[in-house]
């Protein structure tokens, strides 16, 4: 069923080598993840995990910010894992990448300071979208912070035009959440506190928007 299998960067393999190049001209993704690695203040001792780390664009800048914490990016697709992993050697960073479902993660209660997530609950169904939150809430220690960069609710009639082909590539079911603004209800019932947007960027297929939450 397509709830419970991984879906491929840009919703097909036959995509995947084209996935950096179209996410980089497309979303301002230099700019969004430069402010979502900022927000979170990331000290020495501190262990993250980057979900869905895809390619491990951000996974690799969250390395880079910290040298000294852990940092840790899972994925379900084995070929973009391996591309991550590329990508980290030649930036010469230590991260450890697994292949791993979100809505089921393989950590102990309250492992992570950090947890990461970067263009990735659109492809959820609710049921998954909240078995993920409720599984981030799990292993994020008390007053851990969760760091959300995903599409939202279209900031005027433009993005709302460029959200439509985001709905066609990787499914209205899936993306209806985000469009409808309706992310930041869905984390705060699912246990956490304060959640809020800090900045939100407007691109080419819809407006990003950032959000961070705190573990309670």
């Amino acid at each position: 069923m397509k709830n419970e299998k991984y879906i491929p960067a840009l919703s097909y393999d036959l995509f995947t080598p084209f996935y950096d190049p179209v996410v980089r001209l497309t979303t301002r993704e230099n700019a969004f993840k430069k402010v979502l690695v900022a927000q979170s203040r990331i000290e020495a001792a501190s262990r993250v995990l980057d979900l869905a780390c895809g390619t491990g664009t951000l996974t690799v800048q969250l390395k880079t910010a910290a040298p000294k914490a852990e940092v840790i990016g899972i994925d379900s697709d084995k070929k973009i894992l391996k591309i991550a992993e590329t990508k980290a050697k030649k930036a010469g960073v230590d991260i450890r990448f697994e292949k791993r479902m979100s809505f089921n993660l393989p950590f102990a209660d309250e492992t992570f300071d950090r947890v990461f997530s970067s263009l990735f609950f659109h492809h959820l169904t609710l049921a998954n979208k909240l078995k993920t939150f409720r599984e981030v809430r799990r292993i994020l220690k008390s007053s851990g912070e969760f760091h959300v960069a995903d599409w939202g609710l279209p900031a005027n009639l433009l993005m709302r035009f460029g959200s439509y082909f985001i709905g066609l590539l990787d499914g209205f079911e899936t993306t209806a959440d985000n469009f409808n603004g309706s992310l930041p209800k869905l984390i705060m019932e699912s246990g956490f506190e304060s959640v809020k947007e800090t900045q939100h960027f407007n691109s080419a297929f819809g407006t990003i928007r950032l959000l961070k939450s705190r573990r309670f």
